[in-house]
């Protein structure tokens, strides 16, 4: 099921069962699994290993050159999971070296226009909506949702089931759980909605919302509530935010009743 006028390479490794449409080009050291429908112009290239059932839609370009200056032209790679859905013009880089890969999961959906960028970490059931560009080195948990044209800064992270409202934009850390609102490393509560359709339990999630009144509306610093806060709570998904939190090394999101954001450690 390939079109006659798409560009094969003679070494890339396709399953049987993929389906490549018009004028479509894959690249050398491209590896596709069962399963797969590359569409209308698509461009996949680099040392890319794709997995099973992945739809790309008209216009992506996978696995091409990261866009950083230090890149020597090294065979990095870009490896992808299963069950994901690029659509139309999604672009994805890459890593700029050997020591690091490029990672997509699995049952992903990336909307029009996003791009992940080199040496990101995306992970699964993740939804980045038209417009979302996540910069180098990236790391994003599962159940993650990025509205239209959200921003994110190199090296950040976004914890598990945090939401960006369309056109947040963040250059520290966003906690797991947790909503960033329109504009500049700003939080706004808890992601409720999303908590409770993942099937976390109401007691976990009251001890989410007390967790986040400690340390974001009690007028402490972050170190101090962090402190605090360890002591307090002790298990469940009110330590995976606290975990989280301890370990930024770029600081973390304030909340919005706050003029001052205060990284974590301070």
């Amino acid at each position: 099921m390939i079109h006659p006028t798409a560009v094969i390479h003679p070494k890339a490794k396709l399953d049987p069962t993929v389906v490549v449409g018009p004028y479509a080009v894959v690249d050398e050291n491209v590896a596709l699994g069962s399963g797969c429908v590359v569409g209308p112009h698509v461009y996949l290239t680099g040392h890319t290993t794709i997995g099973a059932n992945n739809r790309f839609h008209a216009g992506c370009v996978i696995g091409d050159a990261p866009q950083d200056l230090k890149y020597d032209g090294a065979p990095t790679r870009l490896r992808i999971g299963e069950n994901n859905v690029f659509r139309e013009h999604v672009t994805i880089h890459r890593s700029n070296k050997l020591a690091e890969d490029t990672i997509i999961g699995s049952h992903n959906l990336l909307m029009a226009h996003s791009h992940v960028g080199h040496n990101t970490v995306l992970g699964d059931h993740v939804i980045l909506a038209n417009g979302a560009l996540l910069a180098g080195h990236v790391e994003v948990g599962d159940r993650v949702f990025l509205s239209g044209n959200c921003l994110v800064h190199q090296f950040c992270r976004v914890g598990t089931l945090a939401l960006m409202q369309g056109g947040a934009a963040i250059t520290k850390d966003l906690p797991p759980f947790c909503i960033a609102r329109n504009g500049m490393n700003r939080l706004c509560g808890l992601n409720s909605v999303g908590l409770r359709r993942s099937g976390v339990m109401p007691e976990q999630r009251l001890q989410l919302k007390k967790l986040y009144h400690a340390l974001f509306r009690r007028g402490l610093n972050l170190g101090q509530a962090l402190h605090a806060a360890e002591r307090e709570f002790t298990d469940g998904a009110a330590r995976q935010l606290i975990n989280f939190i301890a370990t930024s090394k770029r600081g973390i999101c304030g909340d919005t009743g706050r003029e001052d954001s205060t990284e974590a450690g301070e």
